[in-house]
């Protein structure tokens, strides 16, 4: 996984860099992304745009080989016929953080069963964490209600919620399934580090959560992966260092990409 966080406060030169930026992806992306009204919606459609292809560029394919599309519910995916091992991923952003997971293609594909989310841990606007998870409570089951127990300090509870709700969006990705899907179907004890899907324990299923801090904002993030083959559903913790977990700021990495992407 690859994630790029944004500097709230871009130097003079970043206007420079996105125009820059723009010319290293096809003109349908540029279109899409010249249609945001907001810059920062524009930076981070870019970002995501260079992320998946310099990640192709390190794997020796040139800009002009680099083809995408997506499925009928709209996960996209790199359309390279003769990309061996395929490589199935997906982009999520949050805030000023913009992560991509990638993995070998192993189930469902074109797009295969990749999935990741992302999310700053704070409670939006002025609401009180109850009013918060209130306003999504539907989407939790009574057993991940019971784990966020008032006793709690409220930054464990609000912890415990953003783990449950980071993997029931990640696994949802890597289903490529579209709006609608009834969260409550997945269920996750943060506790005992146990998911279910409908009520029974997923097989071939991995989890790995993860944390990224950037200056004073912490955020927590889950990547699914379905890899088959009648194996155990594991999740792997956050506490546990992941050697595939790199990191960089926005403009150093668009500097860089605009560098490999030019080769």
């Amino acid at each position: 996984m690859i994630s790029a966080t944004e500097d709230p406060d871009k130097p003079p030169s970043w206007l420079q860099l996105y125009v820059k930026a723009l010319s290293r992806v096809d003109q349908e992306s540029k279109t899409r992304i010249m249609r945001f009204y907001r810059r920062d919606d524009s930076c981070r459609t870019l970002i995501g745009r260079l992320l998946v292809r310099t990640m192709l560029k390190d794997r020796g394919i040139h800009c002009d080989d680099m083809k995408f599309s997506a499925t009928a519910e709209g996960k996209p995916y790199i359309a390279i016929p003769s990309l061996d091992p395929p490589i199935g991923y997906n982009i999520t952003h949050d805030s000023g953080l913009i992560a991509m997971a990638f993995a070998p293609g192993v189930q469902n594909g074109p797009a295969f069963s990749i999935g990741i989310d992302v999310m700053k841990v704070r409670i939006p606007g002025r609401e009180s964490f109850s009013s918060f998870v209130e306003t999504v409570g539907d989407q939790l089951t009574e057993s991940e209600h019971r784990l966020l127990d008032g006793r709690l300090s409220e930054i464990e509870r609000l912890r415990r919620f953003f783990w449950m709700w980071t993997l029931k969006e990640a696994y949802t990705k890597a289903l490529g399934l579209g709006l609608g899907f009834d969260f409550r179907r997945v269920e996750f004890d943060v506790v005992k580090r146990v998911v279910r899907v409908d009520g029974h324990i997923p097989q071939g299923w991995r989890f790995s959560m993860f944390t990224v801090e950037d200056g004073g904002d912490s955020y927590q993030g889950v990547v699914a992966e379905h890899l088959g083959g009648g194996t155990s559903t594991v999740v792997i913790s956050e506490t546990i260092e992941h050697d595939w977990l790199v990191t960089y700021d926005a403009v150093s990495f668009t500097e860089l990409a605009i560098t490999q992407l030019a080769e």
